[in-house]
């Protein structure tokens, strides 16, 4: 499945804003996806070809990002109010929760905030602290960066021109811009530095908080996931393994999505 076959999202009424939904169809068991700062849910198309028919990936677009509308509060009461506001909308829990990075922090503590709604979790490559000195930089300043261009490698340029050595992840959250031609980023700097900045912190109640089956994924290059870190995670959650990705950075389905998708599958298949 690419990005040219991925369903059109729904947009579904929560919690006074419309937030966009990829329902990537099929049989099987639902599962939920969360992405993580500055994507979007369509990311998972090719989790949820991988997956399919067993499974029903269901993706949200949060708040500030892709095409849910509204900006903040970004914090991450926010960010699990409306993740539980979506199972309870469409009646889907308990389902398991696959979600990267700060998306993943959301994924945790919603399991552990409502419980029957989470039946395990897939957390990519964030941490319990997700702040110094845990983490070395745990802020991208994306405050100069262009939200505009004429054509999509002009944007790419002025993006890859403050630092990123490759723009693509960010790119995917790029669309035609209708009103004014040329292509435009789908998120606002300003929102992103908000919530980053809000994301930063000790979550370790939050993962302590609940039982359920987990995965953690850790790239081995990841600047966000120290390796101590991620084995004092799973040593003190129960029923929680460590998966390590050789040669892969923070973008782990980015970086080797075959053997992402197959983790993933594996996982699930115990449930």
């Amino acid at each position: 499945m690419t990005t040219s076959t991925v369903p059109s999202p729904a947009f579904v009424p929560l919690r006074g804003r419309r937030f966009a939904v990829t329902d990537f169809g099929g049989p099987g068991t639902p599962v939920l996806a969360l992405h993580g700062h500055f994507g979007r849910g369509r990311m998972y198309a090719p989790l949820a070809a991988a997956l399919a028919p067993d499974r029903r990936v269901i993706a949200l677009d949060q708040r500030g990002h892709g095409l849910t509308g509204g900006g903040g509060p970004f914090t991450l009461d926010e960010y699990v109010a409306d993740a539980a506001a979506l199972l309870t909308e469409l009646d889907l829990g308990p389902v398991p929760v696959v979600a990267h990075s700060t998306g993943a922090v959301a994924a945790y503590a919603l399991a552990a905030r409502h419980p029957e709604l989470v039946a395990a979790l897939v957390v990519e490559d964030v941490g319990a602290v997700t702040d110094r000195p845990v983490v070395a930089h745990p802020v991208l300043d994306v405050s100069s960066w262009p939200t505009w261009a004429a054509d999509l490698e002009g944007l790419r340029a002025g993006i890859e021109d403050r630092g990123i050595p490759d723009a693509t992840y960010f790119l995917d959250s790029a669309e035609p811009d209708r009103a004014a031609g040329g292509w435009r980023l789908l998120f606002q700097p300003a929102h992103m530095m908000a919530s980053q900045r809000a994301m930063c912190g000790d979550f370790w109640d939050e993962w302590l908080g609940s039982s359920c089956p987990a995965l953690l994924m850790r790239g081995e290059h990841s600047s966000l996931l120290p390796p101590g870190h991620a084995r004092e995670m799973a040593d003190r959650r129960p029923h929680t393994r460590l998966r390590e990705f050789a040669g892969c950075g923070h973008w782990i389905h980015d970086d080797a999505p075959e053997a992402y998708a197959r983790a993933v599958g594996a996982f699930l298949a115990t449930l």
